[in-house]
């Protein structure tokens, strides 16, 4: 019987140590994605035609040149700089697939709270027309990391900002890290 309590012990702990190291890997890698975010903070664009060094280093990671608009390609090379996906894409409601979805109008499709290093998007002309990295999610308002975004928060900026955001403005929220 003692034997058998042991045993029981040992994969208890086995197990609770490989949840929390999983757990603990997960908080590291959205913090990643964080920090690279932020990293990139105050990027601008040369000319305001979605052109210069760093924003053509985002659109090379998706295949394509400067004067394309930017936004999912800056959440691509983060997220490829952090081996979060292997998925890469300029086409912000590709971030978006059903099976990612956590949060989707008013409704969160699971009992969960957006994290630190979740996708957010914008409804804009009938579809997702602005994805974004989320930095806090609060009651009321998002912190968030952008990409092709302004001081106004326009989908066409000319930079990276950290912005913040009315909850109720973000048409849906997608994880990708856990």
């Amino acid at each position: 019987m003692a034997k058998n309590m042991r045993g029981a012990a040992c994969l208890l702990w086995l197990f609770i140590s490989l949840c929390s190291n999983g757990q603990s890997n997960i908080r590291a890698k959205r913090q990643a994605v964080i920090d690279t975010a932020l990293s990139q903070v105050g990027v601008r664009e040369a000319t305001g035609k979605n052109d210069g060094r760093e924003v053509e280093k985002y659109l090379k990671i998706v295949g394509l040149g400067k004067g394309y608009a930017w936004c999912a390609a800056f959440v691509s090379w983060d997220y490829k700089v952090n081996r979060i996906t292997t998925f890469k894409t300029a086409w912000a409601p590709a971030w978006f697939p059903e099976n990612r979805i956590l949060f989707k109008g008013t409704v969160l499709k699971i009992n969960t709270t957006p994290q630190p290093g979740d996708l957010g998007g914008l409804w804009i002309n009938k579809r997702i027309g602005h994805v974004f990295i989320i930095y806090a999610w609060g009651d009321k308002t998002v912190k968030t990391i952008e990409g092709n975004t302004n001081e106004a928060g326009s989908r066409e900026g000319d930079g990276v900002y950290i912005k913040r955001r009315l909850r109720k403005q973000i048409y849906t929220v997608s994880n990708w890290i856990d």
